[in-house]
């Protein structure tokens, strides 16, 4: 079970950060015409309670005088909520791993 909870916490931690870099690249390009930002989808990993996986869907940049498509509220609020998530994850391997080291202690 603690070797399960480390493995859905590292799942966490990646896509936590993954999704907080896509949202600094589309702060970073909030004056570029035409940038359109990719759009982060989180799903649950197979099996059940087998930790989240991430998807991004395709940047493009549009040509002419378009402005970009950033909303930069949005994405400073997604970036805070990617923080907060990513540290409940580190929380969760950090949990695990100190659980796992009091099983260990108790069977040893």
């Amino acid at each position: 079970m603690a070797i399960s909870a480390l493995n859905i916490g590292a799942s966490g931690v990646s896509a936590g950060l993954t999704a907080l870099s896509n949202s600094a690249n589309s702060i970073a390009n909030a004056s570029t015409q035409g940038f359109q930002p990719a759009q982060v989808n989180f799903r649950g990993s197979a099996p059940a309670g087998g930790g989240v996986s991430i998807s991004l869907q395709g940047q493009r940049l549009a040509a002419g005088d378009q402005p970009s498509g950033t909303d930069l509220a949005a994405d400073i609020t997604n970036s805070l909520v990617y923080k907060a998530q990513t540290q409940a994850s580190l929380s969760v391997i950090k949990t695990s791993d100190e659980t796992l080291g009091s099983l260990l202690d108790i069977k040893a």
